[in-house]
């Protein structure tokens, strides 16, 4: 048979990082600890803000040996951005940030895309952050179908790119169409995609990125723990890249009542 245990592992880490809400300086610090700990060579980050030059996805990176990127889903005025960040511990090639539809729900979403100099190839790695109603799948739905033509057309199957990345808070459970959409076991409008999602593959347990039990700003919301933040790969090809070696939920820690992030993170090694 056989075996990818040879080939080289990419590791990534994704986060929605709450933006700046709560004790934002104590989470800082648990949110690089964690980074710092885990040594992912690309970190996919949600609900980024930006303020002018400064970014909170550049706060997280400082001294630790990344560069990072930022796209915007929407201003807030007065200089400030709200999006999506990507660190990366490879030079970033390009950037591009590809806006989604709302689908009439008056929420503005983007999808940041990078372009790597891996040492192992060109590597495309995403990230996003759909709609957070409950009842706004169907405008889920139409990011999805956004974000599978957005792969299809800039890192075609054919191409000589590694296997792309697909980062991000979906804020949709495994068994949702959207999510079964992305992950090839649903056609949507005539449509079908494949991505593999890590964690279904090789995580182990439920695997909840929100967690109203456990966490104490998830808790706020009342709302029942369910998995909702996901890696993604294409994969595997036929030479065993793209495939998940590992996944499984991170920076769940509370010190002194303080959590990285209303979120857990989600950590993955796949095959290159």
């Amino acid at each position: 048979m056989p075996s990818t245990a040879d080939r080289p592992v990419l590791r990534v880490l994704t986060l929605n990082i709450w933006n700046r809400q709560g004790p934002w300086e104590a989470r800082l610090a648990l949110i690089r600890r964690g980074v710092e700990a885990l040594a992912p060579h690309v970190v996919g980050l949600q609900e980024v803000m930006t303020f002018g030059d400064r970014s909170l996805a550049g706060d997280i990176a400082a001294g630790l040996g990344y560069e990072s990127a930022f796209g915007e889903a929407h201003a807030l005025g007065g200089g400030v951005s709200f999006g999506n960040g990507v660190l990366s511990r490879f030079p970033i090639r390009d950037t591009a940030t590809v806006a989604l539809p709302d689908a009439g729900a008056g929420e503005r979403r983007s999808l940041l895309c990078t372009t790597l100099a891996a040492p192992w190839g060109e590597l495309p790695f995403l990230s996003t952050h759909l709609n957070w109603k409950f009842h706004h799948g169907y405008a889920r739905e139409a990011q999805v179908l956004a974000i599978a033509e957005a792969i299809a057309t800039r890192y075609p199957v054919r191409s000589e790119l590694l296997p792309p990345v697909l980062t991000g808070d979906f804020n949709a459970v495994p068994e949702s169409t959207e999510m079964r959409f992305l992950t090839g076991l649903h056609a949507v409008r005539g449509r079908s995609f494949y991505l593999a999602d890590c964690f279904a593959e090789v995580g182990e347990g439920k695997g909840h990125t929100f967690d109203a039990d456990r966490n104490p700003y998830a808790g706020l919301t009342w709302e029942a723990p369910r998995r909702i933040d996901y890696v993604l790969v294409r994969g595997p090809d036929a030479e065993g890249r793209g495939k998940p070696r590992s996944c499984r939920v991170v920076l769940t820690e509370v010190e002194d009542g303080v959590a990285a992030s209303d979120h857990y993170g989600v950590f993955a090694e796949i095959s290159l």
